[in-house]
């Protein structure tokens, strides 16, 4: 029987429940696992988490929106990555991390085997979490790397913190998604990010939804695309105070760009795929 799906969404898990799901994982018949907004008792999270180190079947592992709701919970998710050889897609969004959660983490995710897709929004994350996600990002093949990162509403993050991730970026031998959506960047930032992008040879997606950008920073980027090889094929930039003129623009110069490498033949497939999107206020500014 191939692999298939456990999925529940923001109900109270009974002890029997969990029991079925622990089974399944450990039968390796299960591939993506989501229990996003659910609440569990702490001794039924931990028998997920051994669930979860002894599968090898499990590919994306869905805890969204406070299911890791204490240090406790994420020592545990931790052990459980550490012993994990298959998960490829982890979302932690909306989970009250800060950066003591992501150095309890950052141990098992930066040697994870598999693991290529990380979402870390609205985790109330600072510029040490930050920091360590950068090792993440290796800038050469030696070593994998993430593919696709979420850091969605991180209010926190200085523009050093900013400044870092960018240069991270722009030496990444790997990451295609960034989305950053709904964080106080400004233009400042942006800039920064325009020349992570203009030095990546990788980067396809970059979400910049509601980041404080105005045409300052469309102007930046649309000189970046119109005059610089680039690889980046979606740039978001809705919920910002920027024209529709110079959207459109950017837009078209991107799509010209993904239909010359279509004739070319060497088009892959860049479907973004869906995920939590930020309420407009943050976590860490949540009554």
């Amino acid at each position: 029987m191939l692999p298939g799906s456990i999925q529940i969404t923001g109900e109270a898990l009974s002890g029997a429940e969990i029991k079925d799901i622990c089974d399944s994982l450990k039968e390796n018949s299960v591939r993506l696992l989501s229990v996003r907004g659910c609440q569990l008792s702490d001794r039924d999270f931990g028998r997920v988490c051994r669930g979860v180190a002894e599968s090898h079947s499990l590919a994306q592992l869905n805890l969204n929106l406070g299911v890791v709701s204490t240090i406790g919970r994420t020592k545990q998710l931790a052990d459980a990555l550490k012993a994990n050889r298959s998960l490829q897609t982890l979302f932690l969004h909306g989970s009250p991390l800060l950066d003591a959660g992501l150095v309890t983490l950052n141990g098992a995710l930066s040697t994870h085997p598999s693991l290529v897709s990380l979402d870390l929004g609205d985790c109330m994350l600072g510029d040490e979490a930050v920091r360590l996600i950068c090792g993440m990002l290796p800038p050469d093949g030696a070593k994998s790397g993430l593919k696709e990162l979420t850091l969605s509403a991180n209010p926190a993050v200085s523009t050093q913190g900013w400044a870092r991730l960018a240069i991270a970026v722009a030496h990444s031998s790997q990451l295609r998604v960034l989305n950053l959506d709904y964080n106080p960047l400004g233009d400042h930032i942006a800039g920064m990010l325009a020349v992570a992008v203009a030095s990546s040879r990788t980067l396809e997606v970059l979400d910049l939804e509601g980041t404080g950008l105005t045409n300052q920073s469309a102007q930046v980027f649309l000189d970046m695309v119109e005059n610089y090889p680039t690889s980046l094929r979606v740039l978001v930039l809705a919920e910002n105070d920027i024209s529709p003129e110079l959207q459109q623009q950017i837009s078209d110069l991107l799509s010209e760009g993904e239909e010359e490498e279509d004739k070319d033949g060497e088009a892959r497939g860049r479907s973004v795929p869906p995920r939590e999107k930020p309420a407009w206020v943050p976590h860490s500014s949540k009554g």
